[in-house]
């Protein structure tokens, strides 16, 4: 199973909040078990959909004021809450905000809709991390260009 719950990021304001989208769908290798018959995204898929965009959002963030390069890991989840089921066929829309930067992480606030209902939406705190990878930075930076491929025109 891949973790990419990100298919396009559609807004981005370096430093204050950005915007993406994942399609859902019926192929997802997840709802073969939740649930047979009765197919609905886990919230756990949904939350870290919403933590990758908010980690990428602060990691450029501190990357473009400091010139570091730090990992932010997902070290807390505030408030969380699940409105609304998600099914094939919906569209996640996530919305990130920066609450607050400093030298040891970020906090975030973070909403999902569907047709613009908030399905989730908690706070996330995360911790930043030294990981000097070249793989894992090769890989990041692909992924980054693709979510943002829109953006860049």
């Amino acid at each position: 199973m891949r973790f990419l719950l990100i298919d396009k990021i559609t807004s981005w304001n370096l430093g204050k909040s950005a915007n993406a989208v994942k399609n859902v769908s019926l192929s997802e290798d997840f709802f073969d078990d939740h649930f047979p018959m009765k197919p609905i995204m886990p919230g756990v898929l949904i939350l870290e959909g919403m933590a990758q965009l908010s980690g990428l959002l602060v990691e450029e963030t501190v990357r473009a004021e400091t010139k570091q390069n730090p990992k932010a890991l997902m070290s807390k989840i505030e408030n969380a809450k699940f409105r609304v089921p998600v099914y094939p066929g919906d569209v996640l829309h996530y919305e990130a905000t920066i609450e607050s930067v400093n030298e040891l992480g970020a906090k975030t606030s973070v909403k999902a809709y569907v047709l613009e209902k908030v399905v989730a939406q908690c706070s996330i705190l995360f911790s930043f991390h030294q990981i000097d990878n070249p793989t894992l930075e090769s890989h990041r930076s692909k992924i980054i260009s693709q979510w943002m491929r829109d953006l860049n025109k």
